[in-house]
């Protein structure tokens, strides 16, 4: 069930030193591919960075930086042509999260690591450095990266109970 699904997913930063089956990542970019887009415009285009030396340097992208993604196996930055749409945030924002529940269905940890309207220095936006470090065109805009791998660590699930059923509304705030 899909809410057993929320319940367990947390995000993983740190991850064992084993690769990611291509299979599993072809199904996880599959995901995002599914996933819906304002007027089914479908402006988004995603990057999987496999390569250890990139991922070394997508991990310097920011300040506090995610420092953990030189250790994770496998990256996808998730990018969208900003002439295309308007609500290109959240169309990225709604694939980047299926491709975080795919990931955790096929027994992956994954983090979103924020992107846009970061910095990486005072004078250097993270999107500057990643657009630059990827040769990403200039109409495309980076939303997020998400860093996923096989889980190095444990951490317990939600629980219902701690829920905070105080911001539900019927009707009417």
């Amino acid at each position: 069930m899909l809410l057993e699904q929320l319940k367990t997913r947390r995000s993983i930063r740190k991850y064992e030193h084993k690769e990611v089956e291509k299979e599993k990542i072809d199904i996880i970019l599959k995901s995002a591919l599914l996933a819906p887009s304002s007027m089914s415009r479908k402006p988004l285009q995603f990057i999987a960075v496999t390569d250890a030396e990139l991922l070394q340097k997508l991990s310097l992208c920011r300040e506090p930086g995610p420092r953990y993604l030189a250790d994770a196996p496998l990256a996808i930055i998730v990018i969208a042509d900003n002439t295309a749409s308007d609500v290109w945030v959240e169309d990225a924002s709604i694939a980047a999260t299926f491709m975080q529940l795919t990931a955790h269905d096929l027994g992956l940890g994954s983090c979103w690591i924020q992107v846009r309207k970061r910095f990486r220095t005072e004078q250097e936006t993270a999107e500057q450095y990643i657009k630059e470090l990827m040769e990403i065109p200039e109409q495309y805009s980076v939303q997020c990266i998400l860093s996923i791998g096989y889980p190095g660590e444990e951490k317990k699930p939600y629980e219902e109970g701690a829920l905070k059923y105080e911001k539900l509304h019927f009707n009417k705030f």
